[in-house]
């Protein structure tokens, strides 16, 4: 299979590499992937070209797979992973933290490409930029071949957050932190309020329900999990102890997409209720308008995390996280030649929270 590449304009460096990089490409749904070789790239100046260390299976791949999420075929799918830096543009790039990188970091970085300049940039929404580029969601051609998770190597475009990953920590732990657990960490931001001593409710047990409830209880909450599977539900009880809140839950966060009304039902007089974005949803929800006017409910929204969502969720990880069975989380590795398996395991009942891809 090969790409007609239209080079954007601006300054690039050829990157040859040997041996050729490997990716593999969904052809829309029905298709297995293919395995395709990229010889080289074209690095603009701000780019970084990374080598993957483990990428993780997330929802909405499988979602797009199975034709519940639209994406633009042919992609290279993935959004979760972590890597070393092996190349880097003639400007140099520069972490969240503002120091410049360097080859041979190890790195995670954000789902989204913003632009900077942009009104919602500028308003502290570049997850929601003007110009929003996504990886694993873009098709590949006018940005080459290397634009997702599901590859040897990702090319990271200008725009893109970045954030050092320790080299302590094992990879499995690492790899979800671009999405599941800066997800987390922006949904328990964005309760706005000091959680010491707070009853918090959280629906839905899968490594974003997890992880807010395991950073809510770390900031001092006392956490309730919620979840209709069993198993999922014992999963929470291993992680975080069996708990049930006594009073009214000061926060409820909905990590399942499909508990939102039961949240707004749920929360405390004065409460606030954070809905965690899904790719796919259940429809319209009903909400009790009157109720939330009535008890001065705040309800709020996210849907991916902003860049500093991203290096509080690493310093987690390497902090106060570690008490915490992340490594547990990606249950089987799978070779990246073995994608389709990995997505048919990722899809099982009884999937483990995360499938790993390590390229072969």
């Amino acid at each position: 299979m090969g790409t007609l590449l239209l080079r954007p304009p601006g300054h690039r460096r050829d990157v040859a590499l040997r041996p050729a990089a490997t990716a593999m490409v969904w052809l829309g749904e029905g298709h297995p992937h293919e395995m395709i070789a990229v010889p080289g790239v074209a690095l603009a100046d701000a780019d970084a070209l990374v080598a993957v260390e483990l990428s993780t299976v997330c929802e909405t791949d499988v979602c797009a797979v199975q034709g519940r999420r639209s994406a633009p075929a042919p992609v290279v799918l993935g959004h979760e992973s972590v890597g070393r830096i092996i190349d880097i543009g003639d400007a140099g790039v520069v972490a969240v933290d503002g120091t410049p990188l360097r080859v041979g970091d190890r790195v995670v970085w954000s789902p989204t490409i913003s632009c900077g300049a942009c009104d919602r940039c500028r308003s502290g929404l570049p997850q929601r930029c003007r110009t929003l580029g996504r990886y694993g969601h873009d098709r590949i051609g006018a940005h080459g071949d290397l634009t997702g998770a599901f590859g040897s190597h990702v090319q990271l475009r200008s725009g893109t957050a970045i954030v050092r990953a320790p080299e302590s920590l094992p990879a499995a732990v690492l790899a979800p932190a671009s999405c599941a657990t800066a997800t987390a960490w922006a949904a328990v931001a964005a309760a706005r309020r000091d959680l010491d001593g707070a009853p918090v409710r959280v629906h839905g047990a899968g490594l974003v329900g997890l992880t807010a409830a395991a950073i809510a209880a770390e900031l001092g909450a006392a956490v309730e999990v919620c979840d209709p599977d069993p198993q999922r539900a014992a999963m929470a009880a291993r992680w975080l102890g069996s708990s049930c809140v006594e009073r009214d839950p000061e926060v409820v966060i909905d990590a399942s997409g499909h508990a939102a009304a039961e949240a707004v039902d749920g929360v405390a007089v004065g409460g606030a209720v954070v809905l965690i974005g899904q790719e796919v949803g259940t429809g319209p929800v009903l909400f009790d308008a009157e109720r939330i006017v009535r008890t001065l409910v705040t309800v709020t929204a996210v849907q991916d995390g902003s860049p500093h969502d991203l290096a509080d969720a690493v310093a987690f990880l390497a902090g106060r996280g570690r008490a915490y069975p992340f490594a547990e989380a990606v249950g089987q590795v799978r070779q990246l030649a073995e994608l389709d398996a990995a997505m048919e395991a990722a899809s099982a009942s009884g999937a483990p929270l995360r499938i790993g891809v390590v390229p072969g």
